[in-house]
């Protein structure tokens, strides 16, 4: 399963619900009939729902309404969950996009080729993502920008970045 995003809150009381993406580009989840919900994004608690609604909400944000959720009630209990779909279910990233699950377990080199660690995870600040890459004990924070990340090959499950060892 690849988590997509997180609901964060009811909106009014018909059922919709806030929706935090982990993505640049959550509209394009309307074309799958059903998302999945859950409240761990690495368990095997996924239930599937069947979308009846989505449409932007505010910068960069989605609410949307499933038919299991009928009204605020409802939306308050699945609040907090995860969004998710199989793999398969996606559609395919545009060129220099990536599913936060893709970038997971790259191994990050510097263009000095100094090996920095392992991405272990993403954070969305906001203005921009940010990897968590995982040395051993040290974590280090590397913005997901063109300025700091030169190249990602999937292929070769690399990333190479413009960052200091000792930053």
């Amino acid at each position: 399963m690849i988590v997509l995003g997180r609901i964060a809150a009811p909106f009014g009381v018909g059922g919709w619900v806030k929706v935090h993406p982990f993505g640049d580009d959550p509209l394009s989840w309307k074309q799958m009939p059903r998302w999945w919900l859950g409240t761990d994004p690495d368990g095997s608690d996924w239930v599937p729902y069947t979308l009846n609604g989505c449409k932007a909400h505010g910068k960069g944000g989605v609410i949307a309404i499933f038919a299991e959720v009928p009204d605020r009630n409802g939306a308050e209990a699945v609040t907090g969950y995860y969004i998710a779909a199989p793999r398969d279910a996606l559609p395919p990233p545009d060129k220099d996009e990536y599913y936060w699950a893709d970038l997971v377990g790259l191994e990050v080199r510097n263009t000095s080729g100094v090996v920095l660690g392992k991405v272990s995870g993403l954070l969305s600040t906001g203005a921009h993502d940010v990897l968590q890459v995982q040395d051993g004990e040290t974590e280090r924070l590397i913005p997901f920008v063109a300025s700091y990340v030169t190249t990602v090959d999937m292929v070769a499950r690399t990333v190479q970045v413009e960052w200091e060892a000792d930053w």
